[in-house]
């Protein structure tokens, strides 16, 4: 058995530490793509996880194209090394259509395989990865002119991974919400947004319809003074050890179904903590792919968590 983990781009280091805590040894690395003899992990560093790999040789271009297409017929190239070789065995392969995410959009369910060219004449695939996009990138069509900072794309890359979104009408708390970006989508989704900051919110999005702005620190705030919620937002600046007290007592107060918060890290990562998250009931932790040195915790209890 093959595992192969694609690092994100610059966050090599996360991923090769983030597998040793979990025991799980390197066999060799080929860019980017780190290969193991283990069973695959939930590897939170990894942009996508190779389950299953399979080696093969291959004498022709032809005979590729071939040995991938009989195995199934979306796939998704990584080529590191001999680039033009494996860029002439897509050509030949079913088109996969990548055009850029226009927001609101689920996450394509159709299954997409990856592989790559080991050496001139040994190829390595998967057909069963953990991201349903190409090595783990999703391209958003961006608004440029909307939201008042980039934070946008983070929330919205979330949403399009987790395949559902607030729904007009529901409310929602976006923790450290100035300048708004997050409180920007959840508002034009038609959500009633309580956006709590000590920094107000850009005048464009306070003027949002169903946005209300309260004036304080994210960490004081009584659960018992906002009440019911559909959705916990958090895009806080704060040590990862701190995000998760502020998690667990939403949880404990049992006023929230649904959580999307930014895990960021200062200085070294924290991985006990990020663990931790990932190890609560139900819970996802992931690189997206408009993250930077941060991972984004999700968790659903309204769909049965």
């Amino acid at each position: 058995m093959t595992t192969a983990y694609l690092a994100v781009d610059g966050l090599e280091n996360q991923l090769r530490e983030e597998l040793a805590r979990a025991g799980v040894e390197v066999r060799a690395t080929h860019g980017r793509l780190v290969l193991s003899d283990s069973p695959p992990i939930s590897a939170a560093w990894a942009a996508n996880t190779w389950r299953d790999c399979v080696e093969m040789p291959v004498a022709s271009i032809g005979t590729a194209a071939k040995s991938l297409r009989d195995i199934q017929r979306n796939w998704a190239m990584y080529a590191p090394l001999h680039h033009r070789r494996a860029a002439l065995i897509q050509e030949k392969l079913p088109h996969v259509s990548a055009k850029p995410v226009v927001f609101p959009a689920a996450a394509p369910t159709a299954p997409l395989g990856s592989w790559t060219l080991l050496a001139a004449d040994r190829l390595l695939a998967a057909a069963s990865c953990s991201s349903p996009f190409a090595n783990g990138e999703v391209e958003l069509v961006e608004d440029k002119v909307g939201p008042p900072s980039r934070a946008y794309l983070k929330l919205w890359e979330a949403l399009v991974r987790l395949r559902r979104w607030p729904q007009p009408g529901e409310r929602c708390l976006d923790l450290g919400a100035s300048p708004g970006g997050w409180t920007w989508v959840l508002a034009r989704l038609g959500a009633n947004v309580v956006a709590v900051d000590k920094a107000p919110l850009d005048p464009k999005v306070a003027a949002m319809r169903g946005v209300e702005w309260r004036g304080e620190s994210a960490f004081g705030l009584d659960p018992a003074s906002v009440g019911p919620i559909d959705w916990l937002f958090s895009d806080v600046i704060c040590y990862p050890s701190r995000l998760l007290r502020l998690v667990e007592r939403w949880r404990a107060s049992g006023l929230v179904k649904n959580f999307v918060c930014t895990i960021k890290f200062q200085g070294e990562t924290d991985h006990e903590t990020a663990a931790t998250f990932a190890g609560l009931p139900g819970a996802r932790v992931l690189h997206l792919h408009y993250n930077k040195h941060e991972l984004t915790f999700m968790l659903c209890f309204s769909e049965g968590n």
